[in-house]
């Protein structure tokens, strides 16, 4: 008996410890200490979690919206930054790309025979994704869309490097013809668009105009031609009588559907900013860094603004009798222009404020470019001098014409503000090769059969 009896106390004993142990992990456990331990670690485990899921989140807004940040915060930090000469940046431009993108696959093509098809309305280099994400992701010119390639997401990234040259420029668009002439090398143009730029002592300028101007045009798929209007001499600058020699010698050349009237200082900051004219005179600058990408007719004292670059139909032109000739300097000239469309029955048309945006190229105001002490006084009288003054009544000499690689270069002779004297200077030097034409002299009257050729059509 004592066998068994000492076996079921000795079976009795290992089921006692357990429930013994039991009560002492719970009174363990149930200690301030293990408490305040287990707290902490669930508390740890949340700010990981926590941690975790924010992670998460920057990094999928870092995706959608760095650019747009970034660009943001530069635009914040440029307010106070110093004018820099050749290193100027534009901070909407900063996520943009390289205008010259994707030109580089187009050939000279087949030449432009009879069956030649007609470029889309829409150029596939500047079309955007359907999905505006995509496009707002889009690297212009990179490899990050390789389905589309040839896109384009607008905004043009904007630097002025020191020791550009207009050789450099000239490399770079081997399909410019001489003049500055261009046409898309695979289909025909919808639309035809002379340049006209007034022009004095800024070649300075000149070269990065043109370095952005023509891919910009050609990724539009434009047929163009570029026309720099330079005064000849040191007496006081003209600018709206040049733009009516430039009008006038544009037409004499082609038929062009439309005149873009561009400064030479403003660049052109987003290529779905379409160089076509408008059922009404466009004002394509109304955006310029110089007023903090605001729209200028809101910044300025006047809502008529249209300085800077504006479009013009020939129909357009003649209706208000194209551009004063009596705005000797600066000022003036533009606030009279917007007048005129106004008081020939017509109205401004702008694109949009995020498209119509321009880097401007700082520099000091010209010599012989002084403020026009009168512009006020004239302008007062526009509504009475419109109609006598303008189109019907430029006069000026053309002193030589050259077809230069980049674009067409018209000196003239367009007098001082007591008349069309002291004659034009003669070209110092030997006569530039691919010089058309000197010493033409063209009066009023010789506009008549230009008029009758525009009203025809």
């Amino acid at each position: 008996m004592s066998g068994p009896g000492l076996h079921l106390t000795a079976s009795r004993t290992p089921r006692g410890r357990p429930s013994d142990e039991l009560k002492d992990r719970q009174a363990l456990v149930s200690s301030p200490a293990a408490v305040a331990m287990v707290t902490l670690q669930s508390k740890w485990r949340f700010l990981f979690m926590f941690l975790g899921i924010q992670l998460v989140v920057m990094a999928l807004l870092s995706r959608e919206g760095y650019h747009k940040r970034v660009s943001y915060f530069i635009r914040i930090f440029r307010k106070g930054e110093a004018a820099g000469p050749v290193r100027n940046r534009t901070g909407a431009a900063l996520g943009g790309g390289d205008v010259y993108a994707n030109l580089s696959h187009l050939s000279r093509g087949h030449g432009h025979a009879d069956d030649i098809p007609y470029c889309p309305k829409t150029s596939p280099l500047i079309e955007l994704p359907a999905d505006p994400v995509s496009a707002s992701m889009l690297l212009c010119g990179s490899a990050s869309d390789p389905i589309n390639q040839n896109l384009f997401c607008g905004p043009i990234h904007v630097s002025f490097p020191s020791g550009l040259t207009l050789a450099q420029v000239q490399k770079k668009n081997p399909l410019v013809v001489s003049g500055g002439r261009y046409r898309p090398p695979d289909c025909e143009a919808r639309h035809r668009t002379a340049i006209i730029i007034p022009h004095r002592h800024r070649e300075h300028h000149l070269k990065f105009l043109l370095y952005y101007l023509h891919p910009f045009l050609q990724r539009q798929q434009l047929s163009y031609g570029i026309y720099v209007i330079h005064q000849a001499g040191n007496y006081t600058f003209n600018r709206a009588k040049l733009m009516n020699v430039g009008f006038r010698e544009a037409m004499r050349e082609e038929d062009w559907d439309c005149l873009f009237f561009h400064d030479v200082d403003l660049i052109p900051e987003d290529d779905r900013n379409l160089y076509v004219c408008d059922a009404n005179p466009k004002h394509a600058a109304i955006a310029m860094d110089k007023f903090g990408y605001k729209c200028a007719a809101a910044v300025l004292p006047y809502k008529m603004y249209f300085g800077g670059v504006s479009a013009l139909s020939p129909l357009h032109y003649l209706k208000m009798n194209g551009f004063p000739n009596n705005y000797w300097g600066w000022g003036g000239e533009d606030d009279d222009i917007g007048v005129r469309v106004s008081l020939a029955g017509m109205f401004i048309s702008r694109p949009s404020l995020k498209v119509g945006r321009y880097k401007m190229i700082k520099h000091k105001l010209d010599k012989g470019n002084d403020v026009n002490p009168k512009r006020f006084n004239m302008l007062a009288k526009t509504r009475q001098t419109w109609k006598m003054d303008g189109m019907n009544t430029v006069e000026y000499e053309v002193v030589s014409r050259d077809y230069l690689p980049l674009y067409t270069n018209i000196t003239v002779n367009i007098g001082t503000e007591s008349g069309l004297h002291p004659p034009a200077p003669k070209p110092a030097g030997p006569k530039p090769a691919g010089q058309k034409t000197a010493g033409q002299k063209l009066s009023a009257n010789s506009s008549t059969k230009l008029q009758e050729k525009l009203a025809v059509k």
